[in-house]
């Protein structure tokens, strides 16, 4: 991380403390999509599918909810809103068919691949065990996206028009979530 702050800047302290919290709000807001779709879809054909992807999303929910209590991060304030938005993107598109669903999976774990990404970047050397926890989430939601398309995710119709509404969508909800 940059040793050289200018005014304003955060610390390091508080530039982790941040990593934390839009970590959480993202986990938080995955494990209300897949309930949504559970909801809808979760006695159907793919409601193993979607169970399985679930319980990852509910450890790595885990994995943050730990980090914010030992390390009294302040949560995000907008969480009730990601429990409602979160629930009725995963029920509305999972209520659009199981490709929508499986849409909706892939737009999110793209924004979600970039932005653990370019946190693995920033951490560098410090903080290892962050470093370590966001990649190996990384490496599932990546296997979640690959499974996604896999069950016909691009065969959704208006797939691009969902993909960018969704996957800009997560984009404001982490710059969001950082800040409030």
């Amino acid at each position: 991380m940059n040793d050289l702050r200018q005014p304003g800047d955060h610390t390091p302290a508080d530039r982790i403390a941040q990593m934390i919290r839009v970590d959480h709000a993202g986990e938080y807001g995955a494990a209300r999509i897949y309930a949504g779709q559970l909801a809808v879809l979760g006695r159907g054909e793919k409601g193993d599918l979607l169970r399985h992807m679930a319980a990852q999303e509910a450890q790595h929910l885990r994995a943050f909810s730990a980090m914010v209590r030992d390390r009294r991060v302040r949560p995000t304030a907008l969480l009730p809103l990601w429990h409602l938005a979160g629930f009725a993107l995963g029920a509305l598109t999972a209520a659009l068919g199981e490709k929508a669903a499986m849409a909706c999976t892939v737009a999110v774990e793209d924004a979600i691949d970039a932005h653990y990404t370019a946190q693995a970047i920033e951490l560098g050397t410090t903080e290892p065990e962050l470093k370590q926890t966001i990649e190996n989430f990384r490496t599932e939601e990546l296997q979640h996206r690959d499974t996604a398309l896999a069950h016909g995710a691009e065969e959704t119709p208006g797939y691009r028009l969902l993909y960018r509404a969704i996957n800009t969508g997560c984009r404001v909800a982490i710059k969001l979530s950082e800040r409030i």
